[in-house]
């Protein structure tokens, strides 16, 4: 009989609630860094299975939720258009990883307790 595997490590996910209904969390974050990269929120939200209209959405929220917008963004046209993120949103978004990087380290041995207490396959402790 051989030791069942490990459970995998859960998942460590931050989500920032300010009241409201207005939250930071990893989607918007995710969001964030598409544009980022691609420089467009269309793709940033085909990229993550979202409609364009989630994706502006969220932009709105964002962009709402802190005293400078976050995503700035031109209409489309002969030159096309395109998106980018503030010097803010650079801050915000730099800001939000850094605090899950350091929650991530902070918690490393209580999430290992909790995985190892939890245990492998579940359906055999029937």
């Amino acid at each position: 009989m051989s030791t069942p595997d490990p459970a995998p490590d859960p998942r460590f996910r931050i989500r920032l609630d300010y009241g409201d209904g207005v939250v930071l969390g990893p989607g918007k974050a995710e969001l964030m860094e598409g544009i980022s990269r691609t420089g467009s929120i269309a793709a940033a939200g085909r990229e993550m299975g979202m409609s364009y209209k989630r994706a502006w959405q969220l932009v709105e929220a964002l962009n709402a939720m802190f005293r400078a917008p976050l995503v700035i963004s031109s209409r489309g046209g002969a030159n096309g258009g395109g998106a980018a993120l503030t010097e803010e949103g650079q801050q915000v978004l730099a800001a939000y990883r850094d605090l899950e990087a350091s929650a991530k380290s902070a918690s490393f041995h209580a999430l290992a307790m909790l995985r190892d207490l939890r245990g492998s396959d579940m359906s055999e402790e029937k």
